[in-house]
């Protein structure tokens, strides 16, 4: 396969995929990421704080528009392919990197007609395979723009070209080191309880690696491992409590890059630098940019790299 054919792939567009949403699966969605029992901003839609967890959209790709189960295998490998891209081995794929940026506040109910535009914005290939760069936008009925999100899976030991290839067109925002010279602004810990994977996929991700003991041995984990959306999630509950006050809507764009496993009933730690205002034109002006890491307490190991987190800063932040 040659060059070109890689070059090929990068701005394609997937067909677009219908999803949906309602408040439930807003609130398991909720649970799913660690929400506590006073956290009544994320679990009570009573509540005059409660508003949905910016960071919902990242399951929708998963979720579709379906209320049921979800054929895990069948969606990762249904479907269009892209022109120029060799086959991928399912079960050698690796999430590299989510990010998900809020352009409008969604609705507690989606309604009909709400989809996910998909194209691919980067590829690149080196000797140990070739990590994929995708961006989904959640646009409304009428084709308004709510959030942005750009995912990147690295497939390993695929091949293409043989040589070393890059190409991109579009990205999310990249992370500020941490600041070495300091100590962390706001320091959070949180625990997963052993049940965590099997709460989060209720929310549209049913990978068996999650679930199933049998599997997470197979494939080098010794047994389960919780979702990297999970941990994902986790994190970004840690940032709006610190940073935003606790409030949902502060959280505008978060992102990260994945790391090393977390295991259900494992202990999080995530470290939050305060790095400056966010960037001119970035349409978050006002907003604060921070930097973080979170850290599996279990391992000692950072399982989430190179955060980065626009916050409609509050007055009062938690130390």
């Amino acid at each position: 396969m040659s060059q070109a054919d890689l070059t090929s792939a990068v701005g394609w567009h997937d067909d677009d995929q219908p999803v949906s949403w309602n408040q439930r699966d807003l609130l398991i969605y909720a649970v799913g990421i660690g929400a506590k029992k006073d956290d009544f901003a994320l679990i009570n839609e009573l509540d005059k704080s409660w508003a949905p967890f910016p960071t919902y959209p990242v399951v929708l790709p998963f979720k579709g528009e379906s209320q049921d189960v979800v054929n895990f295998r069948q969606l990762m490998t249904g479907g269009k392919r892209a022109p120029g891209l060799p086959k991928f081995d399912p079960n050698r794929g690796v999430h590299g990197s989510q990010s998900v940026e809020i352009l409008k506040p969604f609705p507690a109910v989606s309604g009909p007609g709400w989809k996910i535009r998909k194209r691919i914005v980067a590829v690149s290939e080196n000797k140990s395979g070739i990590v994929l760069e995708n961006e989904s936008i959640l646009v409304d009925p009428q084709g308004t723009p709510y959030a942005k999100l750009y995912s990147a899976s690295f497939n390993l030991g695929a091949k293409a070209t043989g040589t070393n290839f890059s190409k991109r067109i579009a990205g999310p925002p990249q992370a500020k080191s941490a600041p070495k010279d300091r100590k962390p602004d706001w320091v959070v810990r949180d625990q997963t309880s052993p049940e965590q994977a099997v709460v989060y996929r209720l929310s549209g991700d049913y990978n068996e690696l999650h679930i199933n003991p049998a599997i997470g041995a197979a494939t080098g984990f010794g047994g389960v491992i919780l979702h990297g959306l999970a941990s994902f999630g986790f994190a970004a509950r840690a940032v709006v409590a610190a940073v935003g006050g606790g409030d949902p809507r502060a959280l505008t764009l978060f992102g990260v890059r994945f790391t090393a496993p977390v295991k259900p009933g494992d202990a999080l730690e995530t470290q939050i630098w305060e790095v400056g205002p966010t960037p001119s034109g970035s349409g978050h002006e006002g907003e604060t940019e921070v930097t973080f890491v979170t850290r599996n307490l279990a391992t000692g190991k950072v399982c989430l790299g190179a955060g980065i987190a626009y916050v409609k800063k509050a007055e009062k932040s938690k130390l």
